[in-house]
């Protein structure tokens, strides 16, 4: 089957730099509203059989135009929500950006052991962010084409560790396409890392902590 592994629209916290992990999340910027509205014409002419979204509110503004257009329903799926900060929630300091950063890092070099005070190690996100695309094969039809809604780390993360792909700038609403199974394994067949919708949607004053690879690494 395929996915459309797509990012939320801009937030708030997006802007700021804070890491906004939690439950239940900031809602979408102006910019994120048209960011989630244009997903419905750059995704025009190809096929979509069902649309998913992650347990925070940001996946779910962002889903709800393209399914509303296909006149489909958005199901939430648990494990698809991003990489937690821990005890750094809503931080924007340096320090705390950095020791996100550098978790993410020490995943991707394969210490999926490293963890950051009050969050999940790597083996716990892998093991999730798995059973989440399981349970959205299992919830499109057979050999269909799903979009789900996550967010930039998280979808990052799991490109490099289970795919092998370098990691990559992921704006808001950027997006990459698998195609396979959990079972046959996943091929990334393309990736976008501007908005769907066009470059235009892209915010470079923003300052985006969980869309953006560590510039002293990559």
């Amino acid at each position: 089957m395929r996915i459309h592994l797509l990012r939320h629209g801009q937030t708030p916290h997006n802007v700021a730099g804070a890491l906004d992990t939690a439950r239940p999340g900031a809602g979408l910027t102006e910019l994120g509203q048209q960011q989630a509205r244009a997903v419905v014409p750059a995704l025009d002419g190809e096929p979509v059989d069902a649309v998913f979204c992650s347990p925070l509110v940001r996946t779910r503004l962002t889903a709800q135009p393209l399914a509303d257009h296909r006149g489909l329903a958005v199901t939430e799926v648990e494990g698809l929500e991003e990489i937690s900060a821990g005890d750094h929630e809503l931080e924007t300091s340096a320090e705390a950006i950095g020791a996100y950063d550098a978790n993410l890092d020490a995943w991707m070099a394969g210490d999926l052991n490293h963890t950051l005070p009050g969050g999940a190690d790597g083996h716990a996100f892998l093991a999730r962010y798995d059973a989440a695309l399981r349970a959205v094969v299992a919830a499109t039809p057979s050999g269909g084409t799903a979009v789900v809604v996550s967010h930039g780390a998280a979808i990052r993360a799991y490109l490099v560790l289970r795919l092998g792909a370098p990691d990559r700038r992921l704006a808001n609403t950027a997006r990459a396409v698998l195609d396979g199974d959990p079972d046959t394994g996943w091929t990334m067949t393309s990736w976008t890392g501007d908005p769907v919708g066009g470059s235009h949607l892209r915010d470079d004053r923003a300052h985006d902590v969980t869309g953006e690879p560590d510039p002293h690494v990559v």
